[in-house]
């Protein structure tokens, strides 16, 4: 392609030729134009498109290979260096305009490279083998029968959820199942769902753009505070008690019965986040599902996003019988249901105990990088401290109080690190008591350590953070 569209060449700018056509180049490698690997003309060719000499196209290829924008490989002329990162892509975490940085910290990013590619695409060959002329037609608006009898064979053993398939709904992710939901409650004149304080931050956005009204209650060390839920005169709540968002705290066994109590006596909704629930990191068994202790009064919602990959947009309900056929309806306003080859395909995978096998991989993996991050945090944040279950792709870790949380966030990214402080999370965030919500699956294991390194030197650089 002629290079002159991405590189222009002023003979009236003081600025020399090299440094223009270097300058250039930086630039669109740094805005993502030019992705890591990207083949450059050969310097005759380059010269040729921007009508200068040879001599200033070698001497501008040569500093950037010198500054490690690029690199020269024999044989293969000269490209973008593997290792300069692409642009940081948002996620349900973020809003706005993500900032580059060598180093992801934020929670919420996908680890998609332990994606079981083999295990999917075998038990999605067969899925699309085994699918009959019904298979082909739109699927029932509560999901694929074979998919919704796995489920509830799963959610069984391994969440010890009391259902059957009948009362199971397969669904595009948590995020429509929470709309579908706010739908159901608003026909059931409820106007406020109760949130967790902190929880996250866009569903409580998300709750509110419905049309409900977000109620935030306060959380301890034990989880949920139900006399002061009981104060608020909701009769819906939302909670993550296994691993709470984003603290990581697991709801004692004295607070589900409180709850449960609650939700019987106001005749009330208790909705169940079980966002990463195949991710149980600590020793010993995961607490079972609040759902079992009253499935009549608790909507249990999971997620394959944090087990498989968010792209798969596979989640599911466990409801009491009574609202299943209002959830029907209210997905009957916006859609005929979900991918049925995808349903069928997870449907085989958990049947053919693949998925079981996969996820034991899976928290072997994310066990040793939790590890290796608490150490870090021990080594590099002095003061600091993780929090709550070891489960999921996240931390918490809590700061000393004259810690500025704002400050410290954007220092690091002078340290070319990214990571997000707790106050978004909070329903004040002025209030907040400082700290950063850490993801440890979006850099690799080996760098784990050395981008927990750069944190602490941005914690360190300001007076009075280090103890």
């Amino acid at each position: 392609m002629p290079w002159h569209a991405l590189i222009d060449i002023s003979r009236e700018c003081k600025e020399p030729l090299t440094a223009q056509i270097e300058s250039t180049l930086r630039a669109r490698i740094s805005d993502g134009e030019l992705h890591p690997g990207a083949r450059l003309p050969s310097s005759r060719q380059l010269a040729e498109d921007v009508g200068v000499s040879r001599s200033v196209v070698v001497e501008a290829y040569g500093r950037l290979i010198a500054e490690g924008y690029l690199e020269s490989v024999r044989g293969s002329g000269t490209r973008v260096a593997a290792h300069v990162a692409p642009p940081a892509v948002a996620t349900l975490l973020d809003d706005g305009t993500v900032p580059r940085a060598r180093w992801d910290l934020r929670a919420g990013t996908s680890p998609v490279s332990g994606f079981p590619h083999r295990e999917w695409l075998a038990a999605y060959q067969r899925a699309v083998r085994a699918a009959d002329p019904a298979d082909l037609d739109y699927p029932p608006l509560a999901g694929a029968p074979a998919l919704r009898e796995e489920l509830a064979r799963y959610l069984g053993r391994a969440r010890g959820v009391r259902t059957t398939p009948g009362q199971v709904m397969a669904v595009s992710g948590f995020g429509q199942a929470l709309g579908l939901l706010c739908t159901v409650l608003a026909e059931l004149d409820i106007g406020a769902i109760a949130m967790e304080d902190p929880c996250h931050h866009q569903q409580r956005q998300f709750i509110a753009e419905a049309g409900l009204r977000p109620v935030p209650v306060p959380l301890d060390e034990e989880g949920i505070d139900v006399q002061a839920l009981s104060r608020t005169g909701a009769r819906a709540v939302m909670v993550t008690p296994t691993h709470q968002f984003p603290t990581g705290i697991t709801l004692s066994a004295a607070r589900r019965e409180a709850l449960v109590r609650w939700a019987r006596a106001n005749d009330a909704w208790v909705i169940e986040d079980d966002y990463d629930g195949d991710l149980w990191l600590e020793h010993g068994a995961r607490p079972p599902a609040l759902q079992r202790l009253a499935p009549e009064r608790v909507v249990y919602g999971g997620t394959a996003s944090k087990s498989l990959a968010p792209g798969l947009r596979s989640g599911w309900l466990a409801a009491p019988s009574r609202l299943i056929p209002l959830l029907e309806r209210a997905r009957s306003l916006h859609d005929l249901g979900s991918d049925v080859f995808t349903q069928l395909a997870l449907a085989e995978l958990m049947r053919s105990g693949r998925f079981d096998h996969h996820l034991r991989r899976q928290r072997a993996r994310y066990r040793a990088r939790r590890t290796s991050l608490e150490r870090a945090v021990n080594r590099h944040l002095p003061g600091a401290r993780v929090i709550g279950s070891a489960a999921g792709l996240h931390a918490y870790i809590t700061l000393p109080r004259r810690v500025d949380e704002a400050e410290l966030v954007a220092r690091a990214l002078d340290f070319s690190v990214l990571v997000r402080g707790g106050a978004r999370h909070h329903a004040r965030p002025r209030l907040a008591a400082p700290a950063l919500v850490v993801g440890y699956t979006g850099v690799p294991h080996t760098a784990l350590a050395e981008a927990v390194g750069a944190l602490g030197a941005a914690y360190a650089r300001r007076p009075g953070l280090a103890a």
